[in-house]
């Protein structure tokens, strides 16, 4: 299969970057893995959870601690395991406590990095994970993006199977309640999708900027559309379109992909800020 890949994209992109086979790997990573972050940054917007993912993709370095700490080689397990532990704690306490979802969640994600930290630099070994800050996207190999296939058409069928749900229970739970939508599944269920594909991501966008690649371009396109599906369409498009041309400028630039990426989508946030202010 990634022969096929490879012979299509020196077919139809028969540009010097394209020469690299590490570049081939990341423009396919590029497209599986923006979309979803499209589509699943409108519900994130939507309900105003962009604190959430942020914590999600925060508390990696404590899986990434607990993988130390089992002997793992590759930690991603563990990565996963957490952060879908994390997800569904922070779902629990939203629940039972008293204080704001915000307050629930800035607790959960404080703790889990500051545990990730202390048990990662002891010893003085901290360095050697650094580069989960920042992520590496180029390093991605073949069998990674098998992985990133099965998970992007296994969120793509669950989305399918729930947006209606999602978005019912995003304008008024009351009412999406009085539909009987378990609202409470729902919720769960996206944001188990959410820390699934936030964890996957980490190692090769980076934990400093992954929930930008989730809340910039679904913020641009809320500025630009004006029904639900420009919103979807908009945000998809943005992704992608920012998550190629970011792949492209860091290879000239020389840059961290992650970073550079998040810095074409922010291009598209504050063009669409323009684009209001002059439609107002």
């Amino acid at each position: 299969m990634m022969n096929i890949w490879y012979s299509l994209v020196d077919f139809l992109l028969p540009f010097d970057w394209t020469n690299h086979l590490f570049m081939k790997n990341a423009l396919l990573a590029v497209i599986l893995v923006c979309p979803l972050f499209g589509l699943l940054g409108t519900m994130i917007v939507n309900n105003k959870m962009a604190f959430f993912s942020d914590a999600i993709g925060h508390s990696a370095l404590t899986g990434i601690a607990i993988g130390v700490l089992m002997g793992l080689k590759n930690p991603i397990l563990s990565m996963l395991a957490f952060s879908i532990i994390l997800a569904l704690a922070i779902s629990a306490a939203r629940k039972i406590s008293l204080n704001s979802t915000d307050t629930i969640i800035g607790i959960f994600s404080s703790t889990a990095v500051a545990l990730g930290i202390v048990i990662l630099s002891k010893g003085g070994g901290f360095t050697k994970y650094s580069s989960y800050l920042i992520g590496d996207l180029l390093s991605i190999s073949p069998n990674d993006l098998a992985l990133l296939f099965m998970v992007f058409i296994s969120i793509i069928i669950i989305w399918v199977l729930i947006f209606n749900k999602l978005f019912l229970a995003s304008i008024n739970k009351t009412f999406a309640v009085s539909k009987k939508v378990n609202t409470v599944l729902a919720d769960t269920v996206f944001t188990l999708i959410v820390a699934v594909i936030v964890t996957i991501s980490i190692q090769w966008l980076g934990i400093l900027i992954i929930n930008s690649l989730l809340v910039l371009p679904a913020a641009s396109a809320r500025n630009l559309s004006s029904n639900i599906k420009q919103y979807h369409a908009f945000s998809i498009a943005i992704s992608l379109i920012s998550g190629i041309l970011g792949l492209i400028m860091s290879y000239y630039w020389g840059t961290a992909t992650g970073a550079t990426i998040v810095l074409a989508s922010a291009v598209f946030y504050f063009a669409s800020l323009m684009m209001v202010r002059i439609r107002n």
